[in-house]
């Protein structure tokens, strides 16, 4: 199997910083998404979710430490751990970024190692780099750590909503959702989209599942909603 690679969000607005990182981050085998401002960060985790975000206080429109308060009340993203990048060095900016959201600190200038040291820890802290969970019901697998699914052996590629929500009902199996259930759980409270959006990708997982013979594992409950379940 191949070794994870870890996604880092970096939310910097000085384009010059945010190339060097990539850079260095990049040779430490991680992968770096670079967002400018709060705007386009929440868009790039629509499509991705990262395992670490890298925020920088200072932002143009909302600033660092308001987008990870942002961070911290959706349900989809409350548990990424942010690390906030900062020219304050004053001791009350600090603890205040750590009490109201952020899990480190680090002080422009800094040097990459430190920060990457401090990302390896985060990780180890979140239990991200360790968690090896798997989710399983009658051959199908779902690893957290490495956002792989399999059917008994053979890959099965998803989006990473139907990941998502793969995970959820493999986690939640039996239980009957609403739309609003699984829009609040699987994609947040904060994000208003339509409920029918729910099942365009119920759709689409099925599809992905049918090569593999699990797509009748998501039912579709008249007038109440969705479940997993490996009764028929």
């Amino acid at each position: 199997m191949d070794t994870v690679k870890y996604k880092i969000l970096l939310v910097e607005d000085e384009a010059a910083i945010r190339e060097m990182l990539e850079f260095a981050l990049g040779r430490e085998g991680f992968e770096v998404m670079q967002a400018p401002d709060a705007h386009t960060a929440q868009m790039l985790i629509g499509d991705t979710m990262p395992d670490v975000v890298l925020l920088d206080w200072m932002l143009p429109g909302i600033s660092g430490l308001e987008y990870a308060q942002r961070l911290r009340r959706d349900k989809l993203t409350e548990q990424i751990p942010i690390i906030m990048l900062t020219a304050r060095d004053d001791e009350q900016d600090k603890i205040r970024g750590l009490e109201l959201a952020a899990d480190d600190y680090i002080t422009k200038p800094f040097s990459t190692q430190e920060l990457v040291a401090r990302i390896r820890a985060l990780l180890r802290r979140s239990g991200t780099a360790t968690s090896g969970e798997v989710l399983t019901a009658s051959g199908l697998s779902l690893d957290r750590a490495s956002h792989r699914v399999a059917a008994d052996g053979k890959m099965v590629e998803l989006g990473p909503t139907e990941f998502r929500l793969l995970e959820f009902f493999m986690s939640h199996s039996e239980r009957v959702y609403s739309r609003n259930q699984l829009l609040d759980q699987v994609w947040g409270n904060d994000v208003y989209i339509e409920e029918r959006t729910v099942d365009v990708h119920i759709r689409r997982l099925r599809k992905a599942l049918e090569p593999v013979g699990c797509e009748e594992f998501i039912q579709t409950v008249r007038g109440a909603g969705y479940r997993f379940s490996l009764q028929h």
